[in-house]
């Protein structure tokens, strides 16, 4: 590995333990994706001869119904330890190699959230949840996976909307991880799982975006000697905001009353200071039969979903910036004009390995132009 980077690769079932270095030796590439939304997967490549023990290790769990065989990645980059991905393995293949005797073996996966859709009581369709907002059935269902180390960090919404059992007793759809999503979409936020902070740990995550914090070093373009980044471009769509109307029904008239949403949150500030301002009206109708404080938040959820008008797409060399660079945190950009220094939120990151090389190509976004802070960090 390259000076500085060294890799740790944990592999069993359920609880895994650190593979012997000749596992590691034949380890040749390695492709993480942790995206701010969706489920983090990964690939792992491996180069090695025909009789090797690998084969047997692996394929065991290739199409197993029950996919518990747990891989986890861990980049230490200049002393501090990163987790890169905490997942299980859910496809192997066998490609052919260099020469006769050798092949390659490609084993790819996803985050623990595999878990949750594939494991028999990952919770059955039509389970009733009574009296139970949101927060309530999402804490309840996280916690039957303890057991991987999974430590649930739920927020509550801005309106607790507690449903009264003579009028409605909400019911899971589909398998936890489409439930728990579809819980989160109703109200604007998110829902996934951070690996880490220590292997065998992770974080299941339900709240809104969260674009405040301790931002990581400045991503520096064109600036000679002190650019740390190999390539980085923008893009601005100011038409693409729209603004949803929610319609409240008066229970007396029975007539809608149309009320615009804005997208206003105190842990999702515009990153930069030139906002522009919705160029469309989105009705919800269908809000009209809900109560009011489910329209609102469906209406903030909607809202949130065309905030972001500056897009930013880059790569990195990890040893040249010094660290690994995070996704669903604050970053800075230096170097890039007036319209688009300053801080930018991580929605995703790539993570590319190979002996001799640890590339990231990542993706920023941010609502508006021009930087709400004088300077980032560097």
């Amino acid at each position: 590995m390259l000076k500085g980077v060294h890799l740790t690769l944990l592999v069993g079932p359920v609880v895994p333990i650190p593979v012997p270095q000749i596992v590691l030796d034949a380890l040749t590439d390695v492709e993480v994706v942790a995206p701010d939304e969706a489920a983090g997967a990964f690939t792992l490549k491996f180069s090695m001869s025909v009789r090797s023990p690998l084969h047997t290790l692996f394929l065991l769990s290739g199409g197993a119904a029950i996919p518990l065989l747990r891989v986890i990645l861990v980049a230490t980059v200049n002393g501090s330890p990163n987790v890169l991905i905490d997942g299980v393995v859910t496809r192997t293949e066998i490609l052919p190699g260099s020469d006769a005797r050798h092949t390659s073996l490609q084993v790819t996966g996803d985050d623990l959230t595999a878990v949750m859709q594939q494991l028999l009581f990952s919770g059955i369709p039509g389970i009733p949840y009574p009296a139970m907002p949101a927060e309530a059935v999402v804490a309840l269902i996280l916690a039957k996976y303890a057991f991987l180390g999974v430590v649930p960090l739920v927020l509550p919404s801005i309106a607790l909307d507690v449903p009264i059992p003579t009028n409605r007793i909400p019911s899971q759809q589909g398998n936890d991880l489409e439930y728990i999503r579809l819980l989160a979409e109703r109200v604007g936020y998110v829902f996934y799982i951070d690996p880490g902070p220590a292997p065998g740990m992770s974080v299941a995550y339900w709240g809104p975006k969260v674009k405040v914090g301790v931002p990581q070093p400045a991503l520096n373009v064109d600036m000679d000697a002190a650019s740390n980044v190999d390539s980085l471009s923008f893009s601005y769509q100011g038409n693409a905001r729209s603004l949803p109307v929610v319609y409240i029904q008066n229970e007396l008239t029975k007539v809608p009353l149309p009320i615009p949403i804005p997208d206003i949150g105190p842990l999702n500030p515009p990153l930069g200071l030139i906002d522009p301002p919705p160029q469309t009206l989105r009705p919800l109708p269908e809000t009209a039969k809900y109560s009011p404080v489910r329209a609102m938040l469906l209406g903030m959820a909607e809202a949130a979903k065309s905030a972001d008008t500056v897009t930013g797409r880059g790569s990195l060399d990890v040893t040249r910036y010094g660290r690994v660079l995070k996704s669903r945190q604050l970053v800075g950009v230096r170097g890039a004009g007036p319209a688009f220094d300053g801080l930018h939120y991580v929605s995703e990151v790539r993570h590319t390995i190979r002996r001799g090389e640890y590339k990231q190509s990542f993706t920023l976004s941010r609502k508006g132009l021009l930087s709400t802070v004088p300077a980032v960090p560097a």
